[in-house]
C-alpha cells in the first residue's frame, strides 16, 4: 500500500518554516514508504516543481500546493526542497488564489498513491502515526480514516477528531465527540487518510464551498450515504496548532461566521434527501428568518443570500451525486446518546 503526503498552503510561511522540516522528519523514519523517482512537469492550471531522489517498487512523496500566497512560502518550500533531494517533494502553485477545496483536489490529483494523507500547515503528526491508520484500509469499503488531534488551544491541550452530526431545528449540526470510540460523523482534511480510488470517484472536494468550512463534513456524508465507511483512529496523533492557520489570519470573524453559515445551506440544499428532514428545514426557515430580524443578524442574511444565488449549482451538484446514494440520511443523523 503506497503513501502520498498533501499539504495544502496559503500564506503559511511561518508555520512551513516550523512544521515542514518535522513532518518529513517523522514520515523519513517510521513510515518507511519507499522513494519516488524523480520528476518535473507543467500544466496550465500553474507551475509545479519537483525535488526527489531514487526510484523504487514503492512511493512516498510529499506533495504541497500552494494557494497563490503572498507572503515567502515558496522560498521556504524551495529550501526544503534543497535539503531534502532524497525525498520526492513536489511543489504545485496556483495561479490565483482557489480556495481549500480546490487546492486539495488538485494535490490528489498529482498524488499517485493508493492512500493520500492530508496535513495542514499547523499539524504535525507523531512518530508511527500511519502505523494503526493504514491496517484499516485492508477492508475495500473503508474510504477514510481520521486521526487523534491534539489540539493546543491556549494553555490547553484538547483531543478531538471524532466528530458527531445531528438534526436540529432544520439543519446539520456537528459537535465533538469523546475520543475512545471510533465511529465518526466525518475525517477532517486537515489531519486524515483518504483512500484516492473512492475520492476520485466521489469527485473529491465540493469545490462549492471554497474558500473553506463544511467540505470535509460534506465529503464523509456523502461517502456514507454512498456506502463507505469511515473511522476515527485514537491510536494515530498528530499535534494541531488550533488557531495559528491562514483562516483565523486572513479572515475576520464575521467574514467566517457568513462563510460557515452559507456553508450550513449548501449543505442541507444539497445533501438532505429525506422528505420529512427537508419540510423541517423549509418549516423552521422562517422561525429562523424572524430570530435574525429581531437581533439584526446580518451576517445570516448575506449567508443565505449568497446560498440562493448559488442554489442551481448546488441542484447540479445534488444530481450528480444523488446517484450514488445506498443509505438514507436517518441512518446517519440519528441522535447518538453523547448527544445530550
Amino acid at each position: 500500500m503506497t503513501v502520498s503526503i498533501v499539504i495544502p498552503n496559503y500564506n503559511g510561511e511561518k508555520l512551513i518554516n516550523k512544521n515542514l522540516a518535522n513532518v518529513i522528519q517523522v514520515i523519513k523514519g517510521p513510515a518507511r514508504i519507499a522513494l519516488a523517482r524523480n520528476a518535473s512537469r507543467n500544466d496550465a492550471s500553474g507551475t509545479q516543481s519537483v525535488a526527489g531522489g531514487s526510484s523504487d517498487q514503492r512511493i512516498k512523496e510529499i506533495i504541497i500546493v500552494d494557494d497563490a500566497s503572498k507572503d515567502g512560502s515558496i522560498e521556504t518550500i524551495s529550501k526544503q526542497q534543497t535539503a531534502n533531494r532524497n525525498l520526492t517533494i513536489i511543489l504545485l502553485q496556483n495561479k490565483k488564489n482557489l480556495g481549500f477545496s480546490s487546492t486539495v483536489n488538485r494535490g490528489i490529483e498529482t498524488a499517485t498513491g493508493d492512500v493520500v494523507v492530508l496535513l495542514n500547515t499547523d499539524v504535525v503528526p507523531e512518530e508511527n502515526f500511519l502505523k494503526a491508520a493504514l491496517p484499516h484500509f485492508n477492508d475495500p469499503l473503508v474510504f477514510a480514516v481520521g486521526f487523534l488531534d491534539k489540539s493546543i488551544e491556549g494553555n490547553k491541550t484538547i483531543k478531538r477528531g471524532r466528530g458527531i452530526g445531528y438534526w436540529n431545528r432544520g439543519f446539520v449540526l456537528h459537535k465533538r465527540g469523546e475520543v475512545d470510540q471510533t465511529d465518526t460523523f466525518w475525517v477532517s482534511c486537515g489531519s486524515g487518510a483518504f483512500r484516492r480510488d473512492i475520492w476520485n470517484k466521489l469527485n473529491g472536494l465540493d469545490e462549492l464551498y471554497n474558500p473553506f468550512y463544511w467540505e470535509d463534513i460534506d465529503l464523509s456524508y456523502r461517502a456514507q450515504k454512498s456506502g463507505y465507511r469511515i473511522i476515527f483512529e485514537p491510536k494515530s496523533i498528530v499535534i494541531h496548532e488550533h488557531g495559528m492557520g491562514s483562516i483565523k489570519s486572513h479572515y475576520s470573524d464575521k467574514q467566517v461566521t457568513t462563510i460557515a453559515y452559507r456553508n450550513q445551506f449548501y449543505f442541507v440544499w444539497k445533501n438532505i434527501t429525506d422528505g420529512n428532514l427537508l419540510l423541517s428545514h423549509f418549516f423552521w426557515l422562517p422561525n429562523h428568518i424572524f430570530h435574525a430580524l429581531l437581533v439584526n443578524d446580518t451576517v445570516f442574511f448575506s449567508a443565505l443570500f449568497q446560498a440562493i444565488l448559488h442554489l442551481p449549482t448546488v441542484i447540479l451538484h445534488r444530481r450528480r451525486q444523488k446517484k450514488l446514494y445506498k443509505r438514507s440520511d436517518i441512518e446517519l443523523l440519528t441522535s447518538p446518546s453523547e448527544q445530550d
